[in-house]
């Protein structure tokens, strides 16, 4: 297990084990990839971000992930792999957030992409996130270096795909 601070200096706790905080949490982060690049979406008031959102009634963390991908990028996702869970200790309350990846086969343009300005393309993701303003506050913390890192780790990503 991970713990750091967020971008708003909340305590976060990222583990790469099976769901360790919340077995059903109400939270998803899909970290995707089409092509040769990260895909990512515009959110109205954060920037740039990857998908995600709420889990809703009677749908499992899997289809929410798939859900979001669709909603906020017109992907379609052909592979999807649990990564991790985080949690956040924070002022308005507790989240817990399972993290995804995905491997996107499609992107459909929609004549609406809910909150965000729909996919962005992005073929390496830059090392100043944190200072970055054009990056949401979510790409600023340890969760999606660790996570990629991950990901290495695991083999779905390579050296020889590296981004």
């Amino acid at each position: 297990m991970i713990t750091f601070q967020d971008y708003y200096n909340n305590e976060v706790r990222l583990s790469f084990e099976h769901q360790p905080f919340e077995k059903k949490p109400k939270h998803v982060w899909v970290i995707c990839r089409y092509r040769d690049y990260w895909l990512l979406t515009k959110h109205r008031d954060r920037g740039l971000e990857f998908p995600g959102g709420k889990v809703e009634d009677g749908e499992t963390p899997e289809e929410a992930a798939i859900r979001e991908v669709k909603e906020e990028t017109g992907g379609n996702v052909s592979k999807l792999k649990y990564i991790g869970q985080y949690f956040v200790a924070g002022k308005g309350g507790n989240i817990a957030k399972n993290v995804y990846f995905a491997i996107v086969d499609t992107l459909n343009d929609q004549s609406s992409y809910f909150e965000t300005d729909g996919p962005v393309l992005i073929h390496e993701l830059p090392d100043n996130m944190g200072t970055n303003p054009s990056f949401s506050f979510m790409m600023k913390d340890k969760v999606l270096p660790k996570s990629i890192d991950r990901l290495y780790k695991l083999n779905f990503l390579t050296v020889n795909n590296r981004p």
